[in-house]
């Protein structure tokens, strides 16, 4: 049998590999790994899209979306456009496909969207439209395993719903159960089998009462949510992230005192009152977060532009990623590679 030596293969014109088959055995000095899994797996994921949110100084909605790759650090990079102009939607993804729930809208009257869009998460060029929650929702929050996603939380109606939807298909929400409180509550994470509210506030305006409960689901099923614990600061404009196993809360507005800088954290498997992490690069709330398994990023909040990131694995302060494309609060994320998925 001859050698087969060779530096590259590539298609007819040059500008990408090619595909070989009949070829029963191969050997070599230098090895080769095939890929395996599932195709989705094979090109590797950590890619984070920012939503939304309410531009600075101009103090005006935005359709803007932007992407950043988890495990590096860099600026945002535009990605397309949402469906609308939208702010604090709730934000889940499967390892391919995003989704965006509910928000504020100022063209959907009263404001609160019912709108759930989608996007690719490995192409660019904006979302589209996916269906309709059952109801309007604003300052929502949502989490996910690998097939379902789950959104709750409004301020408008102070809706205990909570919805969920089939991530792979298109259409209109279902409903999963009840939350314990019906309140405003943008900070919502997962593991694979749960997902988690913390935080919140009832209102409306002015008898607004900022909460700390931390409340689960089992997202595979349906049924209420049941009561976890506490954060370690009642307060809203919170956000939060996992690698599935640990959730970091970046515990936004302590209302009526103000924006906070502290971090905090639980273990998804168990329950319990939420401990000290470490502290954001500045006091501000109404953030989005994403995440890969092994680093929490968040985006914006507080009419800045700022990125930053903690690793989920240590406690500690966060430390600078990057700029988004614009300074804004109010915004959200997703990632293909949260801790909801396998």
């Amino acid at each position: 049998m001859s050698d087969f030596r060779i530096d590259k293969i590539t298609n007819r014109v040059g500008d990408a590999g090619t595909q070989i088959a009949g070829i029963s055995t191969f050997s070599g000095t230098s090895g080769m790994q095939i890929p395996t899994g599932p195709t989705e797996y094979r090109g590797g994921r950590g890619r984070g899209i920012i939503v939304g949110g309410r531009t600075e100084p101009s103090a005006t909605e935005t359709n803007i979306l932007s992407y950043i790759e988890i495990s590096t650090t860099g600026n945002s990079v535009d990605w397309g456009d949402y469906v609308h102009t939208i702010r604090s939607p709730g934000n889940c993804a499967s390892s391919t496909r995003g989704i965006s729930m509910g928000g504020y809208n100022p063209s959907e009257s009263p404001g609160y969207s019912q709108t759930i869009a989608y996007v690719t998460i490995s192409s660019q060029g904006g979302a589209n439209n996916f269906g309709d929650l059952t109801q309007r929702r604003g300052w929502t929050g949502s989490c996910n395993n690998e097939t379902r996603g789950c959104n709750a939380g409004d301020w408008g109606s102070q809706s205990k719903t909570i919805d969920f939807i089939t991530i792979a298909s298109t259409g209109d929400a279902n409903d999963f159960g009840d939350l314990t409180l019906g309140r405003q509550c943008t900070s919502c994470t997962q593991s694979p089998t749960r997902g988690i509210w913390s935080g919140g506030a009832t209102g409306p305006s002015p008898a607004v009462v900022a909460r700390n409960i931390i409340e689960y689901v089992t997202i595979a099923t349906t049924g209420d949510a049941i009561d976890f614990g506490d954060t370690t600061i009642g307060g809203y404009g919170k956000t939060s992230t996992s690698s599935g196993t640990r959730a970091v809360i970046a515990e936004g507005n302590a209302y009526p005192a103000g924006n906070v800088n502290t971090i905090s954290y639980v273990e998804i498997a168990s329950t319990g009152n939420a401990a000290d992490f470490g502290d954001l690069i500045a006091a501000i709330a109404y953030m989005g977060s994403c995440s890969s398994k092994t680093r929490g990023v968040i985006n914006g909040g507080g009419g800045t532009n700022v990125i930053q990131y903690i690793t989920f694995a240590t406690t500690g302060n966060s430390i600078d990623f990057g700029d988004m494309t614009h300074a804004c609060e109010q915004t959200s994320a997703l990632s293909d590679s949260n801790g909801g998925l396998v």
